[in-house]
């Protein structure tokens, strides 16, 4: 009887210690995650602040990540892509050039049977095996600032400092700002030019509008990048009162907004983009949940100067932790 009471208790070390037992306990099963991140350009502060936050979770739960920047170069992504193949990492987020690029990233990550993750764009449809999206409705943020204008701005004739053609992002916006215009018709725009995300690139498009002699009332700027160029072409034009409308809620824009140089900012905090990103990442590979939404949007929040303390800023990741409930 004590020997099949020893043989037993030995039964059950073994079960315990088992990969099968921790799993049914939905303990991690092994030690060391990796966690791959691919980034579209961290040159751009919406990506930079999006992967510092996701970095942040990782750091939380103790999970090594490592980050790869494409600079907006699709071969680069795929070179990113093959080293973190290479090192066999855990899982990998990928925040896309395009949607043909996420779409061969997908592939390559389902053919060598990594977990992959989006956020910023969807991917397109047949785009193959990916956990989630975590990414702005960009065209509900175009459609809120038409809306912001038109409701404080009546009449008004707008010049719109847009972002990149071809990536996606603009696209989205341009749908949010045509829904838009078709019901506030008491604002029109009367000029667009591509600003490509860039201060130094909005500012020559705004300046080379403001030479054609088009009277305008308000800009809308994509992001803060091209708020502050658009702003410093109207100060060399003599036209500092025109007020500039931004989306985003950067570090910078949050200051544009308490200086006075941005009326307002569609924001729309990129550290909970970054986190949920990680998050679902972590409960898909580590946690082995397989119910996550396919989607999640971020929240977007118009503020005014008046009403700065209501935004969840982009450098405060524990903040957006916090208001997704935490890993």
């Amino acid at each position: 009887m004590k020997k099949f009471t020893w043989v037993l208790g030995v039964i059950l070390i073994v079960l315990i210690a088992s990969p099968l037992f921790a799993a049914g306990t939905k303990e991690k099963v092994k030690d060391g995650y990796t966690f791959g991140y691919i980034a579209y350009d961290m040159q751009d502060i919406w990506n930079m602040y999006g992967a510092q936050a996701f970095e942040y979770a990782a750091d939380q739960v103790g999970v090594k990540t490592i980050v790869l920047d494409s600079g907006n170069s699709l071969e680069r992504s795929v070179a990113a892509m093959e080293d973190l193949i290479q090192k066999q990492v855990d899982g990998i987020s990928v925040f896309p050039i395009s949607p043909d690029q996420v779409a061969t990233l997908i592939k390559m990550a389902n053919d060598a049977g990594i977990p992959i993750t989006v956020e910023n764009l969807p991917p397109p449809e047949n785009a193959g095996d990916y956990i989630s999206t975590v990414a702005c409705l960009y065209g509900d943020i175009g459609y809120a600032a038409i809306k912001f204008i038109s409701e404080t701005m009546p009449g008004a004739r707008i010049f719109y400092a847009a972002g990149a053609k071809g990536g996606g992002v603009y696209e989205q916006y341009q749908e949010g700002v045509d829904k838009a215009l078709k019901e506030f018709t008491n604002v029109k725009i009367v000029g667009l030019e591509h600003g490509d995300w860039q201060t130094e690139m909005a500012m020559n498009v705004t300046q080379n509008f403001i030479q054609t002699g088009t009277k305008f009332d308000v800009i809308f700027a994509n992001n803060d990048l091209m708020a502050k160029g658009s702003y410093n072409a109207l100060v060399e034009a003599g036209l500092k009162h025109i007020p500039i409308i931004s989306t985003g809620g950067s570090p910078d824009g949050i200051q544009m907004m308490k200086d006075g140089i941005e009326a307002a900012n569609m924001t729309a905090p990129v550290s909970i983009q970054g986190v949920q990103t990680f998050k679902n990442l972590y409960q898909y590979v580590v946690q082995g949940k397989r119910d996550l939404p396919k989607f999640t949007p971020l929240p977007i929040v118009p503020a005014t100067a008046a009403e700065i303390d209501k935004v969840i800023t982009w450098e405060d990741p524990q903040k957006a932790l916090d208001y997704i409930g935490g890993l």
